[in-house]
C-alpha cells in the first residue's frame, strides 16, 4: 500500500514529519489505527495472553488488567475481576 486511501492527509503528515516514505507512513497509520480501534474485550484477551506468556498467573494478571484499563485509552466502565474472567474464558 502506497497511501492509506481512508486517511491520505494523515499519511502525508506522518511522512512529512517523520521522514518516512509514504508506504512506511501508511503502514504506521494502519498500525496505530488498528491499535486504537481495539475493543476492551480484544485488549483484555490479547493482554491476558501476553501476560500469561510472560509467566504471570491470573492472581496477578486480572488486577494488572484492571489497572491498565483504568489508565488506558478506553472509555469503559470499571470491570470487576469476574467480568474480566468472563471476557477471557467466556
Amino acid at each position: 500500500m502506497i497511501e492509506d486511501v481512508n486517511h491520505p492527509e494523515l499519511v502525508s503528515r506522518v511522512a512529512a514529519t517523520t521522514g518516512l516514505t509514504p508506504r512506511e507512513a501508511a503502514r504506521v497509520v494502519d498500525d496505530v489505527l488498528a491499535y486504537l480501534g481495539e475493543t476492551v474485550e480484544e485488549y483484555v484477551r490479547r493482554r491476558h495472553s501476553a501476560l500469561q506468556n510472560r509467566g504471570m498467573h491470573n492472581t496477578e494478571i486480572f488486577p494488572a488488567l484492571q489497572r491498565e484499563i483504568r489508565a488506558g485509552r478506553f472509555r469503559a466502565p470499571e470491570l470487576s475481576e469476574r467480568q474480566l474472567r468472563r471476557l477471557v474464558y467466556g
